[in-house]
């Protein structure tokens, strides 16, 4: 099994959820983002969904644009950021292990390239936020191939179609996303069907289904378990907390901590 159905099943025995953060890689600098990340699997992060620095985030609102720009102005390249992952990974050989990305970042150095690189360094997941259900196979036979497991978002607006083919594609986990727009933890705003997709993907037998975009409190972690998904992603509240302690490096991994402690005690009262 991949370690995403492991942790799944393993969560499932327990009859937790699973929460999942995000942040951009090697923001602010590669040494406080591996900081970052430890701290965050030490305080109970079940998986980590990683992304890619990149000058055009798509789906990323002004808090993770930030990040990337960040991260771009340090000088920080896609290589810097397999070696960070390849570094994590050597210390933590079990943690689930997602990329989040816009395709440019595959195209440029050929899907084999990267899905390659994916694999070497102990990707399990890639999720590319601009690529449509209906092009798929212009990057999953690759991925396949390597090892590495595609990830599809499922959109508030999906229809059954697209929901049987997000089902029949997608591996290790489904995003379903909570509403239209942009990645933001101000927006909490969620869709008001997001029950009867989840049901729908249910029904179709889909990979566990992570909720994410405005999860930013242990209630929104609770009230995604209880609209039947198997747990929440949460990437802007995260990144927040690391644009505010730029300069305070020990804060920030003070109040990661206790950010990511809550959110996860929040999945064991599923």
């Amino acid at each position: 099994m991949s370690r995403f159905d492991t942790l799944f099943n393993s969560l499932k025995a327990k009859n937790e959820g699973a929460f999942v953060p995000f942040v951009t890689l090697c923001d602010p600098d590669f040494n406080r983002s591996v900081e970052i990340i430890e701290t965050m699997i030490a305080k109970g992060a079940d998986a980590l969904e990683l992304g890619l620095p990149f000058s055009d985030p798509l789906l990323d609102g002004p808090v993770i644009q930030a990040a990337n720009k960040r991260a771009l102005d340090a000088g920080y390249s896609t290589n810097a950021c397999f070696e960070l992952i390849a570094q994590i990974r050597n210390k933590y050989p079990e943690i689930p292990i997602g990329l989040l990305l816009c395709a440019n970042l595959i195209f440029v150095p050929s899907a084999e390239t990267f899905f390659h690189r994916c694999q070497q360094a102990g990707v399990d997941a890639v999720l590319i936020a601009d690529l449509p259900v209906l092009a798929a196979e212009e990057f999953t036979p690759v991925a396949k191939k390597y090892g590495i497991q595609p990830v599809f978002i499922c959109p508030p607006n999906a229809d059954e179609n697209t929901i049987q083919r997000i089902v029949q594609l997608t591996e290790g986990y489904t995003y379903l996303v909570s509403r239209a727009g942009v990645t933001s933890a101000e927006n909490q705003a969620h869709a008001s069907n997001l029950d009867s997709l989840v049901e729908s993907l249910k029904k179709a037998n889909s990979a566990p289904i992570l909720q994410g975009f405005g999860i930013a409190t242990p209630e929104q972690v609770r009230e995604a378990l209880r609209l039947g998904a198997d747990g929440a992603i949460s990437g802007s509240a995260i990144v927040k907390i690391i644009e505010r302690n730029l300069d305070d490096q020990a804060n920030l991994l003070k109040e990661l901590a206790e950010f990511v402690a809550s959110m996860k005690s929040a999945t064991k009262s599923k």
